[in-house]
């Protein structure tokens, strides 16, 4: 019998349906656009705007320009009382900056950053703009967060965890990386993000809590991630701020989107911030797992 080459995947098209793009910047809208659908080109033409960036300057040497999706989600951070604070993964440092403005006196704060490079550039940023008071609270270390809870556990009052992620509005505008993408890159960066986020939670002590971030767009990348932690530990709970915290004048103009998991901020509805993802989830002291 004489082999159809047509037979092999994507050797053949059926007559009047049309193959969906899976990668590069036709992938990259095909995608999209069937996540916020009717939404999407609005959306998309706000991510390819400039995102605007206030001045943040509470308690700092000189203002650092940041976005107010950024301040949203670092102030959300429940640092109030906590002596021992992480910011997981902290380079660049704008969040940093905002957690170092809101710590206690005598509170300490572990600036990590795995890549050398980055966190070369989140200590010349701390020794640019912090006092030098509160820089020397402040410890700059490298673990790889995947790892770190295999040797300690417990240790954090409160953690920020602002995870690696797809970050869109940089894949627009960069030509290079938007020919390159492709909706593995979502895949893997979620497996990286659960890795990150569940060993937090092992550094995390009863009491305390987590802020876990990204400036992704994708359900898989934010909610799910958070969805998967609350379903794995009975002691996690979901605490997500009233809408009245963004009256703060940093996060003007921010319009917080609800979800089961977390809070969005879109630049389309927003004032061009984001977009941004982020929850709270606060680790019971009274839960007893013996049973």
């Amino acid at each position: 019998m004489k082999k159809n080459k047509n037979n092999k995947p994507g050797g053949t098209k059926i007559k009047g349906i049309k193959k969906l793009p899976v990668s590069g910047p036709d992938g990259f809208y095909e995608f999209y656009s069937g996540i916020f659908r009717e939404r999407w080109p609005v959306l998309l033409d706000a991510l390819t705007k400039e995102e605007t960036k206030p001045p943040f300057s509470s308690g700092l040497l000189k203002p650092y320009h940041l976005s107010a999706a950024s301040i949203a989600s670092a102030s959300a951070l429940l640092v109030e009382g906590k002596t021992d604070i992480l910011d997981m993964c902290a380079a660049p440092g704008g969040k940093t900056l905002v957690i170092a403005s809101r710590m206690d006196e005598g509170a300490k704060l572990t600036a990590n950053e795995f890549s050398r490079a980055r966190r070369a550039r989140l200590k010349k940023v701390l020794d640019e703009y912090l006092p030098g008071e509160k820089a020397g609270r402040i410890s700059v270390t490298g673990y790889d967060g995947t790892r770190w809870s295999r040797y300690e556990r417990a240790c954090f009052d409160c953690i920020l965890l602002d995870a690696p992620c797809s970050s869109e509005r940089h894949v627009l505008s960069d030509k290079t990386c938007l020919s390159q993408w492709t909706p593995s890159r979502i895949k893997n960066l979620a497996v990286k993000q659960w890795a990150l986020l569940s060993g937090a939670w092992l550094l995390l002590r009863p009491g305390g809590s987590l802020v876990y971030s990204t400036c992704a767009l994708s359900p898989r990348e934010n909610g799910e991630v958070v969805e998967k932690l609350l379903d794995k530990y009975n002691d996690a709970v979901l605490c997500l701020p009233e809408k009245e915290f963004f009256s703060n004048p940093l996060m003007v103009g921010i319009c917080p989107e609800y979800t089961s998991s977390g809070i969005n901020i879109l630049p389309d509805t927003s004032c061009g911030a984001g977009p941004m993802f982020f929850s709270v989830i606060r680790k019971n002291a009274s839960f007893d797992d013996s049973g």
